[in-house]
């Protein structure tokens, strides 16, 4: 999900509950996304620990907790709060607190969450397990529910009652009007929010109900992609060893990007070679990272007499990771 609704979703939330600690649930919100800057980089210069990525460590349940954590101290200090409010022109002062460390690992909890409906999920119960665990009804950003998030900060900015507020403008609108635009927005979001939420999953599983098994396919699953009405199904057989995968848009009715792959193909040597050589590249940190990424791994493997050269791909394209590597094992 992106920035600005996990912002938002937990100020809302505070907000409803009267909560006078809303920016310290907001700021606990946004802590997790933090890791593009502070934890990324490890991942890019150590590539074995790949778990140092973005949505990676720090949305599990436990890192949260951390990283919420120390995001309210970095910005509860004096200068730094400071320095940000004189920017932006408004008074964000926070408070660090156990209540208010609490407060901000509630915003990092419905972080998660919103992450948990989106595309690929987040591996939540790190360091016990790098499984990821995802409803898969959001793409990994919506771009409509962005940019009315974004809308709602900005009338959430200009009509907030802060010192840097002119006092022309407090005479235009009012204190109770200024009240009343920021309910309405925030409530229109939420709205939004949840409705977007509930259509996707009706609609996907309108996808899985018309598009059942077939032939020698036994499981079937549904992925969402930018457009809530098209969905990218996969279909497997029982060894998992045969995909079929194709889009399927729920409004007309109609499939595209048929295509049907193995999930080891193997040419100029035996199948137990290549299994050699696919276990020796298992230890490598670009298929480790490949294989958490991917939904489906697929190799294709290409013996020259010397080197195997295999080549790893995901059924599924979703264009948010690498979706081709290749490995030369000898």
């Amino acid at each position: 999900m992106d920035f600005f609704t996990h912002f938002l979703v937990p100020f809302i939330i505070l907000f409803a509950l009267k909560s006078k600690n809303k920016l310290e649930g907001a700021f606990g919100g946004i802590a997790p996304d933090f890791d593009t800057i502070f934890v990324a980089w490890i991942g890019f210069l150590v590539p074995f620990l790949f778990v140092f990525s973005h949505r990676g460590i720090t949305h599990s349940f436990v890192f949260a907790a951390v990283a919420s954590t120390l995001f309210l101290y970095i910005i509860s200090r004096k200068q730094i709060n400071s320095f940000i409010g004189k920017i932006i022109r408004r008074d964000i002062s926070v408070e660090f607190t156990l209540k208010t460390v609490g407060i901000a690992y509630f915003g990092a909890l419905t972080h998660l969450f919103l992450d948990f409906l989106t595309s690929r999920g987040i591996p939540l119960f790190y360091p016990f397990t790098l499984e990821r665990f995802s409803a898969e009804i959001y793409y990994y950003i919506d771009i409509t529910t962005a940019v009315i998030a974004l809308i709602v900060l900005v009338v959430l900015y200009l009509t907030s009652d802060e010192k840097y507020k002119t006092l022309k403008h407090k005479r235009v609108w009012g204190p109770e009007n200024l009240r009343f635009s920021r309910e309405v927005a925030m409530a229109i979001f939420m709205i939004i929010l949840i409705s977007f939420g509930g259509i996707r999953a009706y609609e996907k599983s309108n996808a899985l109900a018309e598009n059942p098994v077939s032939e020698n396919f036994t499981y079937s699953a549904a992925y969402p992609t930018m457009d809530m009405f098209t969905w990218t199904i996969v279909e497997s057989n029982a060894k998992n060893s045969t995909y079929y995968s194709f889009s399927y848009n729920t409004i007309n009715k109609e499939k595209s990007n048929e295509k049907t792959v193995q999930s080891l193909t193997v040419n100029g040597g035996s199948v137990q070679s290549a299994q050699k050589a696919i276990n020796k590249a298992d230890n490598l940190p670009e298929v480790q990272n490949f294989r958490w990424d991917a939904y489906y791994q697929c190799i294709n493997a290409s013996y020259d007499g010397n080197v195997w050269k295999l080549t790893y791909f995901d059924v599924i394209d979703t264009g948010y990771h690498n979706n081709n590597i290749n490995v030369f094992i000898r």
